[in-house]
């Protein structure tokens, strides 16, 4: 029988072994996200995920908030995070350490998430505004775009599911 298991079965880690186990060596960078709860969201991700970092841009908003702890569940105490107010320095220094930058938008010359390759590693995933989604200035900046295949009317998906689903070709990538 396939029995539901207990949280205590899972055997997750507590927040001071989650903290000093490696990471992968992603940075989820969220660039004018102004929903509290979208960004609570992608640091439950992120969490789930264990990515090194999350880099919260321009106006998203910072712990603690309330509407950033309702979705986020305690993930703001177990991944790190920084605020930083320019998008462009903090993505020019990522990449002067050697980072690939990767946005998350619709583009001519974008890939499939399963087109990532092994070699993209250490990252940043760039997730932009809901309703404007990553500027032009930041993808010109970047060394690939990230295009989510869809077949529907609609004309994206929701900035914590299209997260979610980077990231998880990214730790399928990086875990084997």
């Amino acid at each position: 029988m396939n029995n539901k298991r207990t949280n205590e079965a899972l055997g997750r880690a507590s927040v001071d072994e989650y903290l000093n186990q490696d990471k992968h060596p992603v940075v989820v960078v969220l660039d004018d996200i102004r929903s509290l709860s979208n960004v609570g969201s992608i640091f439950r991700t992120a969490d789930a995920f264990n990515v090194e970092s999350v880099a919260l841009c321009g106006i998203t908003g910072t712990p603690p908030h309330r509407d950033i702890q309702r979705t986020a569940l305690g993930a703001t105490e177990s991944v790190e995070w920084t605020h930083e107010e320019d998008i462009t320095i903090f993505l020019l220094k990522k990449r002067e350490e050697g980072y690939k930058l990767l946005a998350v938008e619709q583009c001519d010359d974008s890939i499939d998430p399963k087109s990532i390759e092994d070699s993209v590693f250490p990252c940043c995933v760039i997730l932009g505004n809901e309703v404007n989604g990553v500027s032009q200035d930041v993808i010109e900046l970047c060394d690939a775009v990230i295009e989510i295949p869809q077949q529907g009317t609609k004309h994206s998906l929701n900035v914590t599911i299209a997260g979610g689903i980077v990231l998880w070709e990214l730790f399928k990538r990086n875990s084997g």
